[in-house]
């Protein structure tokens, strides 16, 4: 039993609350546990100069913590004038993550901006922010459906994001802050509801570890997101029966 209470494979509570943002076309606020990370979505009518004439979208993200989601107060990232590797590293993964859900050719030449604010860091804020920002991008394409800019949902699948680790030799799962700072073994999973892999990120952090760890880590992963699969159909009002997006 873990200092929460929880079992070594339960995850914390989570909620996805859809549409709290009056101006954003899509947005999610997302809680794992006291993890809370507001995701929005917007639609911009150009592309990247990549992409232009090809008849393709994009979605791109970006992903920062407010300076007092954390124990201390840190500055802005815009206040020191970079960013840093860090926060490069996350938003590419959340980038890449809903990238590979969604049909390019499915919305036209238009940019879909994801932006994952941190308000509040207990552990798991990619992992939340990928789980969330599934919500807020369906809801962005929602509403080009409702305005007849196109005609069916360029989503092909569902993803999510879940954070597993090894400590005290067992595996657990959505590691809170004291855990994940304590873990021999860090993982994060970003998993399709068709049982794909989009990115698997383990570290030893106090030396190697075996294949075994980490396939056990793997299927508890894809119990947790066959979970959150289920909170974000909630959100977004759809049938946990139906297998369309």
């Amino acid at each position: 039993m873990r200092s929460s209470g929880r079992a070594a494979t339960d995850l914390r509570h989570i909620t996805l609350e859809a549409d709290v943002s009056k101006h954003a076309e899509g947005s999610c606020f997302a809680r794992f546990g006291d993890t809370h990370v507001l995701c929005t979505a917007s639609m911009e009518e150009r592309v990247p100069p990549f992409l232009r004439n090809s008849g393709r979208g994009w979605v791109t993200a970006e992903y920062g913590m407010l300076p007092r989601s954390t124990n201390v107060r840190t500055d802005r990232e815009a206040a020191r004038g970079r960013q840093t590797g860090r926060t490069q590293e996350i938003q590419r993964l959340i980038g890449r993550s809903l990238r590979a859900v969604v049909r390019l050719d499915g919305f036209g030449e238009r940019q879909v901006r994801l932006d994952c604010d941190v308000i509040q860091a207990d552990g798991g804020t990619r992992t939340a922010s990928i789980t969330g920002a599934y919500v807020a991008l369906h809801r962005a394409f929602d509403h080009l459906i409702r305005e007849g800019l196109i005609s069916s949902q360029p989503l092909v699948d569902q993803v999510a994001g879940i954070s597993c680790g090894l400590i005290g030799g067992e595996v657990m799962a959505d590691l809170d802050y004291s855990e994940d700072s304590a873990a021999e073994v860090d993982a994060n999973f970003v998993i399709t509801s068709g049982g794909g892999l989009v990115e698997v990120q383990a570290t030893g952090e106090q030396g190697p570890f075996s294949r075994v760890h980490l396939d056990k880590m793997l299927r508890i992963a894809e119990v947790a997101c066959d979970q959150l699969f289920l909170i974000q159909r909630d959100a977004l009002g759809l049938s946990r029966d139906s297998i369309d997006t």
